[in-house]
């Protein structure tokens, strides 16, 4: 398989693999190993919190009151003073 890169990205990769002493493919292929275990984790993890939802065990909350939540925590987060 081939992959072609923006010239910039591909600067980038080139970088990054030599200052790990690595090839650029081996970078590639661990990126996009990383990618499909991330996906593997998140899809195990809606199957897993749908299943919980339809059977009861877990209730699901109104999206606009889940937007609210999160845009009240990300206020607050702004107005706190660093320690």
């Amino acid at each position: 398989m081939e992959v072609n890169f923006s010239p910039d990205v591909q600067a980038e990769l080139e970088k990054m693999a030599r200052e790990a002493g690595r090839q650029p493919a081996e970078v590639v292929e661990d990126a996009v190993i990383g990618l499909y275990d991330e996906l593997a984790y998140t899809r195990e993890m809606l199957d897993r919190r749908y299943g919980e939802m339809e059977s009861g065990k877990e209730q699901g909350i109104d999206g606009e009151e889940a937007y609210r939540c999160l845009l009240e925590k990300t206020q607050a987060r702004r107005h706190q003073r660093p320690a």
